[in-house]
């Protein structure tokens, strides 16, 4: 029985990115398609490889971090290295986002005062 494979093209549309992330991926070592001619050919586990680093994308962590995390993989241990890398990923990302959710506040508040003060100069020349 032959071995699902999928085509660039595919693989950017069910993920929503170009061919050229893709690509990029590639070149950094994350995806290692098999060639038939001049078109790569993706296999399950670059289609798994592709869906983590989308997701990891999304969930704010860096391709180094994706990367560092598929390459943990290791169903012998029942991936508990790698578990306990992503929960600590995550306790990261989310310590991150706690401080630019503060940044952004302190922004808005810089902001509202600095509107404030034109509001008012604006009111002070009309006098």
């Amino acid at each position: 029985m032959p071995e699902t494979t999928f085509t660039i093209s595919e693989l950017a549309r069910e993920f929503d990115i170009t061919p050229r992330t893709i690509r990029f991926y590639e070149d950094e070592g994350l995806l290692n398609p098999a060639r038939k001619g001049m078109q790569r050919v993706y296999s399950k586990k670059d289609r798994v490889h592709l869906k983590l680093i989308v997701r990891g994308k999304r969930l704010g962590f860096s391709l180094a971090e994706s990367k560092a995390l598929i390459e943990m993989y290791d169903p012998s241990s029942q991936n508990t290295d790698q578990l306990q890398a992503l929960l600590d990923a995550i306790d990261l990302s989310s310590e991150r986002l706690a401080q630019q959710l503060a940044d952004i506040q302190i922004m808005k508040d810089e902001l509202a005062n600095a509107k404030k003060r034109c509001q008012k100069a604006m009111r002070d020349n009309k006098k």
